[in-house]
């Protein structure tokens, strides 16, 4: 039977009591964490927070533990293993004591001191215990300096024991060949050791001075110079202080004069002026170094030394009431030395302290007198003088040789050969003129119009070419900017008026139709409407023009008769294309005709059937064949 662990009795019903208190019942936790790994724990307390009796060490196991000794257990601890020795040479490598100290000299020879006090430095090397003296190097002192004893062991007695540094101190003397040397300090390094190792160290002590070298060091005697100006502490004092500005002479208002730079020297010893030219590479000008000499320039004279002939004699103080001095040179000023007058800009930075310390001037600030350019200048081409083109004339303005304007060889390219004819009449009050005719052809790959006048029997004019190939101007069109005559500008009953004369258009070729029709956005609606209604009336045309045929020119009428029947001829032919070639060769004007024998010429050489009768019959007609008619 089990027990009541509470109350010692049997654990049955009715023995056993609840604790009524108790408010918790969780179990205990058995799982932890340490260092990121999992541990299981054995639980020593139960549910509700109730110790757990079997998990815990009763009190004689307890004391059995304490009992037993780890001896017997782990035996006997092991000792740790002695440290490494080091030698002194390394564990003292490149430490060294360092103190400050003094001996005295005695200097029977010479009258202005009896002895002279020299300062040392004694180096004590730990690794070997060896010690060395050396001396600071003084400049010009006069006396063998430096390394007074070199490094070695030194003996402080005639036992033959030697120093260490238990017996360096501050405060001490040491007697090292028979020099008594006075220790007075050390640096840190060797106070910390020797404190380190139970030293006391006493206090420091002052280095004592050179009295020699103290009486060098106070200042020379002092000469009280008088009141007035003297010009030996002038030169003294201001020995080569030279006053620098930069200045410039404008002399542009006189003929051939030029804006030039020059730099004002003034030396401060004696007052003297000095103007020095600035050569720049490739100015044009002899590299001579001096404007004016150095010399005293008056300011002002009296008024009986302006006949004063300077250029023989020297001017003296009697000549001068005022000189130029160093307060009439301030930036920004101008100031006129012999006849020029020289604007000061600028100046160096000696200058302006000097200026900021004697005068109390600090504001000198640097003048830009930098040329400016002026503004470009607008090209304007001269007035068309009316020969040629205004193109041509215009490469004249452009180049020192004139290059021919360029051209748009594209468009040369697609209408080369293609030329666009029309018949016009002069538009004039002369009776003469009215029954004239001309023949225009414009050349789309130069957009030129060349005139031809077909010549009339017994007309009284000569007929010919009325005008060679060129552009030709819009009337109202502004020199400057020409407007020239286009192809859309060319239609049945258009006015074109050239050079003062004005033409009205009558007729085209087939030609002109069809180009005008494949090239339809370059035409108005009615230039193209015009041309087509023409051609229709041409092609029908009215029976009173029939009637009129009988009353035309003789020589009209052979004409017409020649084409009929070399078109009835030239129907059935197979090198057409040919002969239309050969027509352009020889038509150089592109005026549509040809000479009369030119015409049976090329029509014997290509084998064009053209009967002998007829070439007989004809001989006597004196009118031109139009060629575009006839092919």
């Amino acid at each position: 039977m089990v027990s009541n662990p509470v109350h010692g009795l049997p654990f049955l019903p009715g023995t056993s009591f609840k604790d009524s208190t108790k408010t918790a019942f969780h179990r205990s936790q058995t799982l932890g964490y340490r260092n990121g790994y999992a541990i299981v724990r054995r639980p020593t307390v139960g549910i509700g927070g109730d110790r757990l009796q079997f998990n815990q060490l009763s009190q004689a196991e307890l004391d059995e533990l304490a009992s037993k000794a780890p001896v017997l257990t782990y035996g006997q601890p092991k000792q740790a293993p002695p440290a490494d020795f080091i030698p002194a040479h390394v564990a003292f490598d490149k430490k060294v004591l360092k103190f400050d100290a003094y001996f005295q000299e005695d200097v029977p020879m010479s009258t202005e001191e009896q002895y002279r006090i020299r300062q040392v430095n004694i180096y004590y090397y730990l690794e070997d215990d060896s010690m060395s003296v050396i001396e600071p190097v003084v400049e010009n002192s006069g006396i063998l300096q430096g390394k007074l004893i070199k490094r070695q062991r030194l003996a402080k007695n005639d036992r033959g024991d030697h120093y260490h540094w238990k017996d360096l101190n501050r405060g001490i003397n040491i007697t090292i060949y028979g020099k008594t040397f006075r220790v007075v300090d050390c640096d840190q390094f060797t106070q910390v050791f020797l404190e380190s190792q139970g030293i006391e160290l006493n206090p420091p002590e002052k280095m004592a001075l050179d009295p020699y070298t103290e009486l060098r060091k106070q200042p020379l005697r002092k000469y009280v110079t008088p009141s007035d100006f003297d010009q030996l502490k002038q030169f003294l004092t201001f020995d080569k202080q030279v006053l620098r500005f930069y200045a410039i002479w404008d002399d542009t208002d006189s003929m051939y004069g030029e804006c030039r730079t020059y730099i004002i020297h003034y030396y401060l010893m004696d007052d003297t002026v000095e103007i020095r030219e600035v050569h720049e590479r490739n100015d044009g000008r002899d590299p001579f170094p001096l404007l004016m000499n150095r010399q005293r320039m008056p300011k002002v004279l009296v008024e009986n030394a302006k006949n004063f002939p300077q250029c023989v004699l020297e001017i003296s103080d009697q000549e001068v009431l005022e000189w130029y001095t160093a307060k009439d040179f301030i930036v920004g000023k101008s100031l006129t030395i012999l006849g020029r007058t020289f604007f000061i800009y600028d100046c160096d930075p000696f200058t302006r302290r000097y200026y900021k310390e004697k005068f109390g001037i600090t504001d000198l600030p640097r003048i830009d007198v930098s040329k400016r350019e002026p503004p470009p200048v607008k090209q304007e081409l001269p007035p068309y003088n009316g020969f040629g083109l205004v193109e041509d004339s215009a490469q004249n303005c452009f180049a020192l040789i004139p290059k021919a304007p360029k051209k748009d060889v594209i468009k040369m390219l697609v209408n080369d050969n293609k030329v666009l004819r029309y018949l016009a009449v002069l538009e004039s009050p002369i009776p003469e003129d009215k029954d004239r005719r001309f023949v225009f052809s414009y050349f789309l790959a130069t957009d030129m119009i060349s005139i031809f006048e077909p010549p009339v029997r017994n007309s009284g004019i000569i007929g010919g070419k009325y005008l060679g190939r060129t552009k030709v101007v819009k009337p109202y069109s502004t020199v400057d900017n020409p407007v020239y005559y286009g192809p859309s500008d060319f239609f049945i009953g258009a006015v074109i008026e050239v050079f003062g004369h004005r033409f009205i258009i009558l007729d085209t070729d087939e030609y002109v139709l069809k180009y005008m029709e494949s090239n339809a956005a370059q035409y108005s609606p009615e230039a193209l409407a015009s041309i087509q209604n023409h051609v229709r009336k041409r092609e029908a045309p009215a029976p009173e023009a029939e009637s009129k045929q009988t009353e035309k020119d003789p020589g009209v009428q052979e004409l017409e008769a020649l084409i009929d029947t070399i078109q009835k001829q030239l129907k059935d032919h197979s090198c057409k294309d040919n002969i239309r070639e050969a027509f352009q060769i020889y038509d150089k004007e592109a005026s549509g005709y040809v000479d009369r024998d030119m015409f049976f010429k090329i029509c014997e050489s290509l084998n064009v059937p053209v009967d002998d009768s007829l070439v007989k019959e004809r001989q006597g007609l004196t009118l031109l064949p139009d060629w575009n008619a006839v092919v």
